[in-house]
């Protein structure tokens, strides 16, 4: 048992066996790495085909958005701008039946009047 060409065998067989014995649990490991980088590239490869197409629908989508604000921005504006006209009208209206209430009181004050004079003519 002191023979180191023995001792050098049975380590050297050690060594093999357990290189045999890793490289057999690496055999699975390294089946399921082939499956994961197949997976990678066809997701890649759907990626590199669908992922264009889809933000270039979003940048349009995005455009499309900028327009709508814009459009409803000027309809906003110009609903404003007709209700400010209402409300000028509204006040123009206002003002000319103030007026009219008074040319009215006026004319009646001034009827009654008339009709006083006209009746009582010794009042003169």
């Amino acid at each position: 048992m002191s023979d180191p060409i023995f001792w050098l065998g049975l380590s050297v067989g050690l060594v093999a066996a357990s290189l045999v014995t890793v490289l057999i649990a690496l055999l699975p490991a390294v089946s399921e790495l082939q499956r994961a980088a197949r997976s990678v590239e066809k997701l890649a490869d759907t990626l590199s085909r669908d992922l264009p197409p889809t933000l270039d629908a979003l940048r349009l989508t995005g455009l499309e958005l900028g327009e709508l604000s814009e459009d409803v921005s000027s309809s906003v504006k110009n609903a404003s701008d007709v209700v400010e006209q209402v409300n000028q009208s509204v006040t123009g209206v206002r003002q000319r039946a103030n007026w009219l209430r008074g040319t009215g009181r006026s004319l009646g004050t001034g009827v009654r009047t008339a009709w006083t004079v006209w009746r009582n003519p010794s009042t003169r």
